[in-house]
């Protein structure tokens, strides 16, 4: 073991930490290393050779073997793991069999991972007897933001002495440990993860496996540096090498890193040098790009000869290595047999697993009380956090300025340090990819974060983490890892807040599919919605139009609500008739129904008080899933509608609803459908005048509505 006061050290290498070594890994090590490095190696061949079986995009970790393989046999199943799309000799190690990623290779209906729906070595794991794995994507880089949010909740279920974590059968504690390519360090993204992981002194590694390749971007075209000279940049962030494709030396370099993190709970950097041997992936294949010359180099430093001779010195002969082979070999052949056999996935479960089902389903609780008092909207999201927070241990709120000094810029998170602790509110810097992405790992860890941007316009950063891994995770695990968590976003324009923080990005957002969007426009609504959110087992994101969080605008009283009980719940997807048109005038064709959300229930109630009895408003309240069968119906009961939003309307979901609702109710309509929003310009202006020149007005809205009358 080395000594871990030398990886303080952060200028030490590798080669001077052997010095202190005391002891040669034993034979027994060396033998498990060779057959699961001979297993990887024939798979690869097995695929290559089989190539119109193996019809997938895949890649293998021919070259990398040596040093993911040394990883993997020291996990343990309380830790976690992330590999990267290259890396089945790290999962052969942590102990999957070649027929379950063989089943992922050819996207049979047991592949265990994914059920047919994601590439080869793309895994997800909550199996016991092994470390624990999210949901990975093909995005490189993108895994290292929620890999370290499982450190940042490990961490969190320690200092809480949680019941939650789940330590070794020896007490250990758990490590996290995130691969990825070297030319994926030059992602900002990687950059976000590092600086939260050196800032909060997370237990995990980062190791990178460099091969001096991003495709056909070779090293010297891409990079400044490596990792290993990058992770400098990064204070406290603790820095070991080696050569990647030397099986004992990789062995002790991971020694010496899972041993410093498991007990100084401090982040450390692993660049382990390797060869690439194989194709980037089976569709591009190394010859397209690299030279004879460079193929040549890299395969003198193929790991597996190397190895070869390390078990000849420590006396194990060469009937033993050939016995190994052959039985890998016999192995291998029969995993892939199996698998071509395995059933293909049934085409009927292609929709299962979008999302996992949601407890709350109805409506419950009391929404006015007797002898209760009106609340702002703003208050309502803060006293619903609070009374979630009072009751579950493992609600936690971040985001930037959401903690003790400010609580929230809209002082929507006020007091909330106070009352909980700078451990479970607490500010972030400006990274809104951590934010957002480092939600994933806490949900894995059995935590349900609610997190914060500060404004809808500064949502763009995070939209990778939501639509990469946030979205996808819950349908690509296979079920396995839904995201249990709240993203609040304060939207929409009102009083000159300008162009950069005044947008409505709801189209935007549900076009992901995979995540649900609530928008309430009133105070019960809010706290109603907000229970029922955390309550969701998957990513809910709530829009808070910050003109209606004091009702602050003419027009918005009603926003203020009585507030309802503790125990108040809406179920998602439940829209609300706001205001009845006179029935007689519905049964006489002179009305008309407006569906719409947020600031557009107030413009709504405005023009219809010009037009008393003929105009019915519905609100949406969420947006997806959204409540359709209730559109449909009040539509059709009327035969002319206006669908009415805050956003810029040309290709917007306004207008797709719409389409949606003039196809549905078609033979009930008495005029086209009309959608009605803020004209197309790139940004809200800053000028009060030209604000109300792009959006819609009541007195706007009116208008749109005496049209429909008349047609």
């Amino acid at each position: 073991m080395l000594n871990r006061s030398c990886l303080a050290g952060t200028q030490k290498t590798t080669t001077e930490l052997l010095i202190l070594i005391d002891c040669m890994l034993n034979a027994d090590t060396l033998l498990t290393s060779y057959r699961l490095m001979m297993t990887a190696k024939l798979m690869a061949d097995l695929y290559e050779a089989n190539r119109p079986i193996t019809k997938y995009v895949h890649s293998t970790s021919r070259g990398h073997e040596a040093i993911q393989i040394a990883t993997g046999l020291q996990l343990l199943p309380c830790d976690f793991v992330s590999p990267y799309y290259r890396d089945d000799s790290l999962m052969l190690a942590c102990g999957f069999t070649p027929y379950e990623l063989m089943l992922q290779l050819l996207a049979k209906a047991d592949d265990p991972f994914s059920g047919g729906r994601s590439y080869y070595c793309h895994p997800s794991s909550r199996d016991r007897n092994k470390p624990g794995i999210i949901h990975q994507s093909s995005a490189t880089g993108m895994q290292v933001i929620p890999t370290t949010g499982i450190a940042q909740g490990l961490q969190y279920l320690e200092q809480t002495q949680s019941t939650l974590l789940r330590k070794g059968e020896q007490g250990e504690n758990p490590i996290v440990i995130c691969s990825l390519g070297d030319n994926s360090v030059t992602e900002g993204e990687v950059s976000e993860a590092f600086q939260f992981a050196v800032l909060k002194q997370l237990p995990i590694i980062y190791l990178v496996q460099d091969n001096e390749w991003g495709i056909s971007v070779s090293a010297k075209e891409a990079r400044a540096m490596n990792a290993y000279e990058y992770a400098l940049g990064f204070k406290g962030l603790h820095r070991l090498q080696c050569n990647g494709s030397d099986f004992e030396e990789s062995y002790q370099t991971m020694e010496e890193a899972i041993s410093f993190v498991r007990n100084e709970r401090m982040p450390v950097l692993v660049r382990a040098s390797v060869p690439l041997l194989g194709h980037h992936t089976s569709g591009v294949r190394r010859e397209f790009y690299r030279s004879k010359d460079d193929l040549v180099k890299h395969g003198e430093d193929d790991p597996l000869p190397k190895l070869i001779a390390r078990l000849v010195d420590a006396g194990i002969n060469d009937e033993q290595i050939k016995e190994i082979e052959s039985s890998a070999e016999q192995a291998v052949k029969e995993a892939f047999d199996q698998a071509c056999k395995a059933a293909e996935p049934d085409v009927s479960t292609v929709t299962h697993h979008v999302f996992a089902p949601t407890p709350v389903t109805e409506e419950t609780g009391t929404r006015k009380p007797a002898n209760g008092e009106k609340i702002i909207l703003v208050d309502a999201a803060l006293h619903a956090i609070e009374e979630i927070m009072h009751e579950h241990e493992e609600c936690l709120l971040y985001g930037q300025d959401v903690g003790r000094r400010l609580g929230g810029v809209f002082r929507e998170a006020a007091t909330l340090a106070e009352k909980f602790g700078d451990e479970r509110v607490f500010n972030t810097a400006i990274q809104e990819a951590y934010i957002i992405g480092s939600t994933i790992g806490l949900s894995a860890v059995g935590l349900k974060p609610i997190v914060e941007v500060q404004f809808a316009d500064y949502i763009y950063p995070g939209l990778n983490q939501l639509v990469t891994e946030i979205s996808k995770s819950c349908y690509l695990s296979n079920g396995k890892f839904p995201i249990s968590m709240i993203l609040r976003v304060p939207i929409g324009a009102y009083g000159g807040g300008g162009p950069y923080h005044s947008g409505s990005v709801e189209s935007t957002l549900l076009t992901i599919k995979g995540i649900k969007v609530c928008y309430p426009s009133n105070a019960a609504d809010m706290k109603g919605l907000m229970k029922a959110a955390y309550y969701d087992p998957n990513p809910v994101v709530m829009l808070e139009h910050k003109g209606l969080y004091w009702s602050k605008v003419p027009g918005t009283e009603d926003a203020k609500t009585i507030e309802p009980s503790k125990d108040y719940i809406l179920p998602l997807g439940k829209a609300n008739i706001v205001l009845y048109a006179d029935e007689a005038k519905r049964n006489n064709g002179e009305s008309v129904c407006v569906i719409t959300y947020g600031m557009g229930v107030y413009w709504a109630k405005a023009a219809a008080a010009k037009m008393p009895g003929q105009v019915e408003i519905v609100d949406l309240r969420t947006l997806y899933p959204l409540d359709e069968a209730l559109i449909f119906e009040r539509v059709q009961k009327h035969g002319k509608c206006l669908v009415l939003t805050e956003e810029q309307l040309n290709n917007s979901f306004t207008q797709a609803l719409a389409y949606r609702i003039s196809k549905a109710c078609f033979q009930h309509l008495d005029a086209p459908v009309e959608a009605m929003g803020a004209l197309d310009l790139p940004a809200v202006p800053i000028n009060i005048a030209l604000e109300a020149a792009m959006l819609p007005t009541a007195d706007k809205v009116a208008e749109r509505i005496q049209s429909l009358l008349n047609y």
